[in-house]
């Protein structure tokens, strides 16, 4: 927690129509609320000078109505709340936006996002770097047209931070993920809705996350839960992802090559890889053409000494699949043309060593229902050999972990 600064006794309230107050409006109809401002000019700089001069505790009310914005917005006051007058009534559009930057970057603790939309950043839609007990809620976020590489990254974008609430937001168009938390802990997504992006919703070199209730179609990828060497948090564990609907993510890959979901083969519901104690359970898959779950080695070469780029402590149980596997795509696609061409509802590329390393135990348990198929590549290692592969249905002996408990967030509802 960084050190907060002095609270005022009473919070201000800033409402805010346009740039320069008009001090001939009436006032409040409650003597004891702000009077309801109107003006005309700048918004961006109106709304940033409010970002800049609040006080912890302040709340800052924007009014109804579509606002350009031609500069990325910035706040780093501890427990403010940015509120509009709902999402969709209340819109920032950064189609005009100079430059490659987010739409809102927020650096400081306790601070509260929510009820207005984001749109057609040139960077990432709202980010928060080291901005513990953050709260993203009922917002939207979304580029127009049709998905592009040249779209922002991220949508929701939490980073470097433990505590952070993400719940009842929509995000639509971003060319790496919807809603993504990176290298953070003590995390909640839930009831939200993620569509049109590459990945819905990415949990990354993270632990202690909670993912439910929410809804991922028509991305690339559902739901993704990576851990990645050569960052400054790494060792991600610790995820439950259940009680979401995993619906026909089967867009097309629009990432920027190189990016490491630009590898996402269209039409997957979740992918895990690398990363450990992860439990899937209670979702509901549909229509994913490439497969429902895929669990596979990180395949790239890496000098990370602590990294360890096996999924490990895998448990899947008591999904509900309906369709999907007819039509793999990607790296899947010739793996798949080997097994006949499709696919069944759970996968597992089968690595349980890399170059230099002993062979590990994976300790995958696979818990459905028998009639839901199951597949192990048999890949013994990366780089892949296809020589060496020897494809199996068996589902492997485990030893299932304890499931995580809970995510209790230290602020906001239960």
């Amino acid at each position: 927690m960084k050190p907060a600064r002095v609270a005022s006794a009473i919070p201000l309230v800033l409402i805010i129509s346009a740039c320069t107050p008009n001090t001939s409006a009436p006032p409040a109809a409650d003597p004891g609320a702000p009077a309801a401002l109107s003006a005309t000019g700048d918004f961006g700089a109106a709304l940033q000078a409010a970002l800049i001069s609040a006080r912890p505790g302040d709340t800052i009310q924007m009014p109804e109505g579509t606002f350009s914005l031609i500069d990325s917005l910035s706040l780093d006051v501890e427990g403010v709340t940015l509120r509009g007058a709902g999402e969709g009534k209340t819109v920032l559009d950064f189609a005009q936006q100079a430059g490659a930057g987010e739409g809102l970057l927020v650096t400081s603790d306790g601070v509260t996002l929510t009820d207005f939309t984001v749109r057609d950043t040139k960077g990432d839609g709202i980010k928060s770097k080291g901005a513990d007990q953050i709260i993203y809620r009922h917002l939207t976020v979304e580029w127009s047209g049709e998905p592009e590489e040249t779209n922002g990254a991220y949508g929701i974008y939490p980073v470097e931070s433990k505590d952070v609430l993400v719940e009842n937001v929509t995000v639509r168009g971003a060319s790496d993920a919807g809603i993504y938390v990176g290298q953070s802990s003590n995390i909640i997504v839930r009831n939200s809705i993620v569509e049109y992006n590459v990945a819905g919703i990415e949990i990354e070199n993270s632990s202690g996350a909670d993912v439910y209730g929410n809804i991922a179609r028509n991305n690339t990828g559902g739901i993704l839960v990576f851990d990645l060497p050569d960052l400054p948090v790494s060792g991600g564990n610790s995820t439950r992802i259940f009680s979401n609907q995993i619906l026909a993510n089967n867009t097309r890959n629009f990432a920027a090559a190189g990016n490491i979901v630009a590898g996402v083969p269209s039409g997957t519901g979740v992918i895990i890889m690398a990363n450990r104690n992860v439990h899937v359970f209670d979702n509901t898959f549909d229509n994913n053409r490439s497969t429902g779950i895929l669990i596979t080695a990180y395949s790239l070469p890496f000098t990370d000494a602590a990294y360890n780029p096996l999924p490990r402590d895998i448990v899947v149980r008591a999904n509900k699949y309906t369709g999907g596997g007819d039509d793999p795509q990607g790296i899947l696609e010739p793996l798949a043309d080997a097994m006949g061409g499709t696919l069944p509802p759970v996968i597992w590329d089968g690595v349980s060593a890399w170059p230099g390393a002993e062979l590990q135990a994976v300790n995958l348990t696979i818990g459905e229902a028998l009639e839901v198929g199951f597949l192990n590549f048999g890949v013994p290692s990366y780089p892949l050999d296809p020589a060496a592969i020897a494809p199996s249905t068996e589902r492997p002996a485990s030893t299932p972990p304890p499931e995580p408990a809970p995510i209790v967030l230290s602020h906001g509802p239960a």
